[in-house]
């Protein structure tokens, strides 16, 4: 009797945990939800494409805080993309969730990274963008498979020649 008691606190224990992990999360993109503008809309037509990739959009964050995951709709959402750069900006076509649209004028920097958003890597694995959304600044990470192309995306939108 005091063993299947024991299990039952330790599961209760568990499961409320699991629901303070989900209340705070809801509460947080309650938050971020009312002090943040909204992101902008992938125009309708879009000069040819510059470059590509293929990997996994790791999220946004606060720039300068990469644990600080924006958390509003889907955009907290790991998910597998396609990055497409355009001389309008950035375009992540994302599987299972929303699209999202960086205006190439919103581009602050673009450097890789060890980290963002919970995602730690080995070296320089991710590909970080600095964007601006409004008065905000914003970092946002991805993941591509083949990691060599990272240079190029550094220099086509760091060297303006998107």
């Amino acid at each position: 009797m005091t063993r299947v008691l024991l299990v039952l606190i330790v599961f209760l224990f568990f499961a409320l945990c699991v629901y303070g992990m989900w209340h705070g999360w809801r509460r947080r993109a309650r938050k971020q939800a009312e002090s943040l503008p909204a992101f902008p809309a992938k125009p309708e037509q879009l000069g040819d494409e510059i470059l590509n990739a293929t990997g996994v959009y790791i999220g946004t964050t606060n720039a300068g805080n990469w644990q600080d995951r924006i958390q509003v709709g889907d955009i907290g959402h790991r998910a597998e993309a396609e990055l497409h750069l355009h001389p309008e900006g950035v375009a992540i076509e994302r599987v299972g969730a929303d699209d999202l649209f960086i205006p190439k004028t919103a581009i602050k920097d673009v450097r890789t990274d060890k980290g963002l958003a919970g995602k730690v890597m080995f070296d320089e694995g991710l590909l970080v963008i600095q964007w601006e959304l409004e008065d905000r600044v914003l970092d946002t990470g991805f993941r591509g498979d083949d990691k060599s192309v990272y240079g190029q995306w550094v220099d086509a939108l760091v060297g303006g020649k998107a």
